[in-house]
């Protein structure tokens, strides 16, 4: 393995970290660090589910981002082949992408975790202030702690897009794998009224294995989440949280077996426009 130290993951904090969101990041960087560490140059360079892109590629993806936002400057590159991109933000991922895509394995590790090490860094100093910062995140306008959460969300997604492609599944539970869940499940109410066209007086629950239950009640065209699950709603979508994932994202290698229980209509087409994410 490359000259590098792995990240210091026993690191200790004299203060509680500004956000969980940071302590979740901490815990998929080193969920992915010993996933990574145990993988062949051949599986670095399998495809995912992920349009065009590999096992490496994803961690390409998650290198650069991270080491933008430390405020080091993105690479002077032009992509080759861009047949998989569909829009401005795939442009400017593929760019970084691109730019490792004739690395090693063993060369993207040693980034990842000299990059994940100085980002953690970073976010150790963040203050309560820091975080309340409003700022432009790729979801719109929000505040810096919106951001953490929407990285702990790609970290996540773009693991178990590495682990479907190594048929290596795991951290599926824990507070990393909530968050990102949790974030996903805000967007349902509106898949199921506007997407998926689900009249009045519907109402979808959504069991995402273990770790979350959304419940979705569509009144005046409009979705809106319930904190309770009716005895017999319209339909009852119940699938694993990582082909939760996987749907949310489009993924091409989303696993058919998620279980509908009721209008078998709507719930096929609940699940034809889950793929949210641009």
């Amino acid at each position: 393995m490359a000259a590098v130290s792995p990240i210091p993951w026993s690191y200790s904090r004299v203060v509680p970290a500004a956000s969980p969101s940071i302590d979740h990041l901490a815990l998929t960087w080193r969920s992915l660090d010993d996933l990574l560490a145990t993988l062949s140059e051949e599986e670095w360079k399998l495809p995912t589910g992920c349009p065009g892109w590999s096992v490496q590629d994803n961690v390409a993806h998650l290198i650069d981002y991270e080491a933008r936002a430390l405020g080091r400057p993105g690479p002077e590159h032009v992509p080759t082949d861009v047949a998989h991109v569909k829009n401005p933000l795939g442009e400017g991922n593929e760019v970084g992408v691109d730019f490792r895509r004739d690395r090693s394995g063993e060369e993207v590790l040693a980034e990842l975790r000299e990059v994940t090490a100085a980002r953690l860094a970073q976010l150790q100093s963040l203050t309560a202030d820091d975080l309340a910062r409003e700022i432009e995140t790729p979801a719109g306008p929000g505040t810096l702690a919106d951001m953490l959460t929407l990285r702990v969300m790609d970290t996540w997604s773009h693991e178990q897009d590495i682990r479907r492609a190594l048929d290596r599944p795991g951290h599926v539970d824990g507070p990393a794998a909530l968050e990102s869940v949790t974030y996903f499940a805000r967007y349902l109410p509106l898949v199921v009224a506007k997407r998926a066209g689900a009249p009045d007086g519907t109402t979808v629950v959504v069991e995402i294995g273990d770790l979350h239950r959304a419940v979705v009640a569509v009144d005046g065209g409009r979705g809106r989440p319930l904190d309770d699950a009716p005895a017999d709603p319209t339909v009852r979508l119940t699938m694993p949280v990582t082909t939760f994932a996987a749907l949310v994202g489009g993924r091409s290698d989303a696993p058919d077996d998620v279980v509908v229980d009721g209008d078998r209509e709507l719930g096929a087409a609940v699940i034809a426009v889950l793929g949210f994410l641009p």
